[in-house]
């Protein structure tokens, strides 16, 4: 059975879906990401100066595009597979002869194409205030296509347990926000001792932003390689998982 008309089915309503309603999707992070380069880039930055040889305002765009790219492709996925589960239009989906994985996938595919969305505007958007000759275009690229990968698998894992649209909130604004903002956005791991150094080098989002700093500015305060092997790792884990869950039906079937 080919099961792509399937799958494009599935990709298609969930990236119709955020462009429908672009006002609330797609510009908000636009004007987020202005006051940030406006405050912390413009008149904090320019008190900071350089960090790691770069002027502070080039040093965060590679940190607040993912920021954006990390909370929307979690968001797209969390907030669509619950409403398909709260609205019973989950069923439908188990009784057609359509595998698992290509539910998942049309469902994470959606979450990438919206991070990447969201990516471009507020790269683009950077580009009125900084001024950043793009070191590995592959890097980048890479970087936030496995980055908006992981956070989607995430959302997932997320509505398939919740069981009410607070707990799709939870998530975001205890975990997701904390990691994020500790996750060298905003500062170099190298500006840090002790014990929150440590802390730093334990939160996987810092390798993400590392890499894609690299891959634009050409600086890093961690190794390539581990960072891409750590968000590798993670996406087979939770690809497996979530594969796992829909098979169990778990939060599904009940």
């Amino acid at each position: 059975m080919n099961y792509g008309i399937a799958f494009r089915t599935i990709a298609v309503k969930e990236v119709q879906r955020f462009f429908r309603i672009w006002p609330q999707t797609l510009l908000p992070p636009a004007i987020t990401t202005a006051l940030y380069f406006l405050i912390f880039g413009k008149l904090i930055g320019a008190r900071i100066g350089t960090v790691s040889g770069a002027s502070y305002i080039d040093y965060i765009v590679p940190g607040v595009i993912l920021m954006s790219v990390i909370s929307h492709s979690y968001a797209n996925v969390v907030s669509s597979f619950y409403s398909t589960k709260f609205q019973r239009n989950i069923e439908e989906l188990l009784v057609a002869p359509v595998p698992n994985w290509v539910i998942l996938g049309g469902y994470v595919s959606g979450g990438i194409v919206r991070g990447l969305s969201v990516g471009i505007v507020v790269a683009l958007i950077s580009l009125i205030f900084a001024q950043i000759n793009v070191y590995n275009v592959m890097i980048c690229l890479s970087v936030v296509v496995l980055t908006a990968t992981l956070f989607s698998l995430a959302g997932f894992i997320n509505a398939v347990f919740a069981e009410s649209f607070d707990d799709i909130s939870i998530i975001p604004n205890f975990i997701l926000t904390p990691l994020s903002y500790l996750g060298g956005v905003f500062f170099s791991v190298e500006m840090l001792d002790g014990i929150w150094r440590t802390i730093a080098m334990g939160n996987p989002i810092l390798y993400m932003v590392n890499a894609l700093r690299y891959g634009m500015i050409g600086v890093s305060d961690v190794d390539i390689g581990l960072a891409y092997r750590m968000t590798g790792g993670f996406i087979v884990l939770m690809a497996l998982f979530s594969l796992y869950l829909l098979r169990k039906g778990v939060g599904i079937k009940n």
